[in-house]
């Protein structure tokens, strides 16, 4: 059986939100998301940015967020990558 690495699931996954992925590659990574909790957070919060971005109501972020959201995910992702789970 083919096992999928967290890195070929994150890979992917724009593919597999847009649903252009073959049907093995798809259950492949259902599969690696039913086991991987930190891969399944990371595709919900990139669907729900999805759905953010095609809302067409707009609305202003407040001063600064765009760094500190930058600075905030480039912390969760080197946690990641050395496996420390967030707190």
């Amino acid at each position: 059986m083919i096992r999928l690495k967290c890195e070929d699931v994150r890979r992917e996954m724009s593919n597999y939100l847009d649903n252009d992925i073959s049907p093995e590659n798809r259950e492949l990574i259902e599969r690696h998301l039913e086991q991987c909790q930190n891969c399944a957070v990371l595709l919900d919060s990139m669907h729900n940015v999805l759905v953010l971005v095609a809302d067409e109501r707009r609305f202003e972020l407040p001063a600064g967020f765009g760094k500190r959201l930058r600075e905030k995910l480039s912390r969760e992702f080197e946690n990641f990558r050395n496996g420390h789970r967030s707190e």
